[in-house]
């Protein structure tokens, strides 16, 4: 039997587990992009940074909009009261992360000013899709790689061997999503796509699960990709 995966969120022989292992490359290759391993040592340039905190600000509205549409999903009315508490809770972070934007020394007028790329709508507007015309497993699935992986991105910068532990500028940020808060929230999301694989027939739908949950990790990794092209 293989070691498990320190990395990994999820139980061993449940849905998210199998998804993220039949993604393979696209999984590694986006919570280990280079704008990730630059994140690490401390070295991506400040206009890639900048650049990526805009676009993540117009990601998390439609993020927020996505997670309202799982309330319309949900399969019960706990389920219900959890998603909608889930967009109160993104709503708020939105706020958070233009004052985090501010210390980067962007102004909320500039944030809000900036357009949204290709990148951004491709994968936004892919995952209000999945959910519009699938059932909560399908935007669960959609939604999933953003929220638990970037609890491995955290996991895997502080396991990194070269990683800039002392005076990197992107500290707060790793710390952001390496807190137990943060940790706790991937866990629980993993968790629940494990719980729904069971309830909605995950094992017979895998194929197209799979096909959507590396879809996903590919809009990541274009995602951070943008980052670095912007920058000169």
């Amino acid at each position: 039997m293989p070691a498990a995966d320190p990395l990994a969120f999820g139980r061993e022989g449940g849905l998210f587990r199998a998804l993220r292992d039949a993604a393979g490359a696209d999984w590694t290759g986006y919570t280990w992009h280079p704008f990730v391993r630059q994140l690490s040592a401390g070295t991506l340039p400040l206009a890639a940074f900048r650049h990526y905190l805009i676009q993540d600000y117009l990601f998390l509205i439609h993020f927020a909009r996505a997670k309202a549409l799982a309330v319309v999903k949900g399969e019960s009315l706990q389920a219900m009261r959890e998603k909608a508490a889930a967009v109160l809770a993104i709503l708020d972070e939105t706020k958070l992360h233009l004052r985090y934007c501010a210390e980067w020394g962007l102004s909320e007028a500039e944030v809000v000013a900036v357009p949204e790329t290709a990148e951004t709508v491709s994968y936004t507007r892919w995952v209000l899709d999945r959910g519009l015309f699938g059932d909560i497993l399908d935007l669960e699935i959609a939604l999933a790689p953003c929220t638990v992986g970037y609890g491995e991105v955290a996991r895997r910068i502080l396991a990194d061997p070269a990683r800039r532990a002392e005076g990197n500028p992107y500290q707060s940020w790793i710390d952001t999503y390496a807190a137990p808060e943060y940790q706790a929230l991937a866990e629980a999301a993993a968790a629940r796509i494990d719980a729904l694989g069971e309830s909605h027939g995950g094992a017979a739908r895998f194929a197209r699960l799979a096909h959507d949950f590396a879809e996903a990790a590919r809009l990541e990794q274009a995602f951070w990709q943008q980052g670095l092209n912007a920058a000169p």
